[in-house]
């Protein structure tokens, strides 16, 4: 799913407008009424009292067109003009008149008058700013939102909570609605996904106000939203015919004395994930665990018993995932940059191996093309340096992308995967995942997709998605507090069968 930027969709509204010969209000005519049905099939005429706060702009359009439709359906309606400028849209209004017309004068809220009294039990319609806001609310505003806010009340945002940029963070927390529910109109917005914006909306639904299909599938973007339907087509289906050989033979390089589980987890998510064959490539340390633990790996262990320090093997590995629970040692790291030397085969990057070329910038030069690096935040300031905000990180990682042409995953509540022009953002994954070992979980299924023959953005487009479908399967039954990475591994077949269901099945499952 597309996500565009402000300018875009300007620029889809207006095409919309010439081809189908209608005017601007028409199209938020359509906003307004998709809004209404929207919060009438869940109110079904409930006696609640509805605060609409509306802007003087069109998001504020989108607001008096919606109390309309309210008013004119029973429900009892406050209305509030934001008067925060003189200058006002021309379907603003348009809709004003119609709304005066039917004997209703909403309230002008200006810097010196007193704020309305919300009750705890009533709804929230923000309408004051839409995605078009270009500078920080003014001081009256900004307190008038923090009433919103403090109010208790369930807070209904029209298209983006009001105080939000789309591409910028807002300098004053308390300035930004926060919102229960967004209905966003036919695409989500940028700042829903980013962790300094996103923590302003609980939870988004798209509306369809029929922008002009073909101009938005021809339309370029910098971002896209991956759910199922996105992920399905990078499915690769097994043969009747195969055997183990087919699927390929990954490597999973590192640990240390008292680390080597992170080397299990990896290697049994690789093997859960479908890899043919599975390697660890371990201190002398880890044998006896990993042989334990992991009947189904080899185990090739370096000279050195408590760390890496000489990689040398004669097995011939499709793929490597290395730095899981490595440490940073100077033997380890020299040892690292020996075998990027030599090393032609496609690597998948985390934890220390990440360290390391943090610490030694010219090692990135020697990473083959479209290697896949898995960062957590802190290891990703490492390597690019401090950001003034989450839109100047998404910038700095895209150009640390192309610059060394790799695949960058950036973790996170929605996990960001950097390729060339693109950024794919996940839909999947909990809060229960922020877990001591989830990520050498997640490179090790990304390392067994490449062993399968998954070119390697695809291979981390589809293990980011079914590492957090196993991890959403995790909650039902242990919550977020108690979810560990051993139970993310356990529940990768149960995200594939997951991924396979009609949606009948999904009905009656969730029914049950």
């Amino acid at each position: 799913m597309k996500i565009f930027s402000a300018e875009q969709i300007y620029a889809a509204d207006k095409f919309t407008i010439e081809k189908q010969g209608i005017d601007s209000n028409a199209l938020m005519e359509r906003a307004a009424t998709q809004i209404f049905e929207w919060m009438h099939a869940r109110l079904q005429g409930a006696k609640v009292k509805i605060h609409l706060f509306c802007g003087i702009g069109n998001n504020g359009g989108d607001g008096i067109a919606l109390a309309r439709h309210l008013l004119e359906h029973g429900y009892e309606i406050a209305v509030y003009v934001v008067n925060y400028s003189d200058k006002r849209s021309k379907d603003f209004l348009i809709n004003l008149d119609r709304l005066k017309e039917r004997k209703v004068w909403p309230e002008f809220l200006d810097s010196d008058c007193d704020f309305p009294t919300i009750g705890r039990e009533d709804i929230v319609v923000d309408a004051i700013f839409g995605i078009g806001l270009n500078r920080e609310p003014d001081a009256w505003v900004a307190k008038l939102i923090a009433h919103i806010n403090t109010s208790m009340a369930f807070v209904l945002a029209i298209d983006i909570p009001s105080g939000l940029f789309m591409d910028r963070t807002p300098k004053d927390s308390t300035a930004v609605v926060r919102a229960n529910f967004v209905l966003s109109f036919q695409a989500p917005k940028l700042p829903f996904f980013l962790p300094e914006t996103g923590v302003y909306l609980n939870q988004w639904e798209l509306l369809d106000i029929g922008l002009d299909g073909e101009f938005l599938m021809k339309e370029p973007v910098g971002y896209e939203f991956m759910g199922k339907p996105e992920v399905m087509p990078l499915y690769r289906p097994r043969l009747k015919f195969s055997h183990k050989g087919n699927y390929g033979h990954s490597l999973i390089l590192g640990g240390s004395y008292g680390k080597i589980g992170a080397v299990q987890l990896a290697a049994k998510a690789c093997l859960s994930v479908g890899s043919g064959l599975v390697t660890a490539y371990v201190p002398e340390c880890g044998y006896v665990p990993l042989q334990t633990a992991l009947p189904e790996i080899m185990v090739i262990t370096d000279d050195e018993a408590d760390k890496v320090k000489d990689i040398e093997f004669d097995i011939v590995p499709t793929t490597i995932a290395l730095g899981m629970g490595m440490g940073t040692h100077e033997d380890t790291a020299k040892a690292f940059s020996k075998f990027l030397e030599t090393n032609t085969v496609p690597l998948v990057l985390d934890a220390d191996a990440l360290n390391i070329l943090s610490k030694h910038k010219s090692l990135l030069k020697k990473l083959p093309p479209n290697s896949v690096l898995t960062p957590h935040p802190k290891e990703l300031q490492r390597l690019l340096g401090d950001w003034k905000d989450d839109f100047e990180k998404l910038e700095k990682a895209k150009k640390f992308a192309n610059e060394y042409k790799l695949i960058l995953i950036i973790k996170g509540a929605h996990t960001i995967t950097l390729y060339e022009d693109g950024a794919y953002i996940n839909s999947t994954g909990n809060p229960g995942m922020a877990t001591a070992g989830s990520g050498d979980v997640l490179a090790g299924m990304i390392c067994g997709l490449i062993a399968q023959g998954y070119p390697a953005l695809h291979a981390a487009l589809f293990g980011v998605y079914l590492h957090g479908l196993a991890g959403d399967l995790c909650v039902p039954t242990m919550g977020y507090e108690s979810l560990t990475a051993s139970k993310l591994v356990d529940a990768i077949g149960a995200a594939y069968v997951k991924l396979f269901e009609r949606p009948q099945e999904q009905q009656e499952g969730s029914v049950g």
